[in-house]
């Protein structure tokens, strides 16, 4: 089963960003949020954490509110 996760990235220097992905697990979950940010950022962004704040079953509908 495939879980909705949202995550708080705090990004040294440039504060706090937001990430959802969808993944099977936590470990996946958690990688793919990582790869997320570094594709979104000209300059390799350093990650000082990353914190799970909800997950949720993917079913029909899923969100968050942001």
């Amino acid at each position: 089963m495939m879980h909705l996760y949202r995550f708080e990235v705090e990004i040294e220097e440039r504060g706090n960003v937001t990430v959802v992905v969808v993944a099977a697990d936590e470990e996946s979950a958690f990688s793919t949020a990582e790869q997320e940010v570094e594709k979104n950022y000209l300059k390799l962004p350093i990650i000082t954490s990353i914190t799970l704040q909800e997950k949720k079953p993917v079913g029909k509908t899923a969100g968050f509110v942001i």
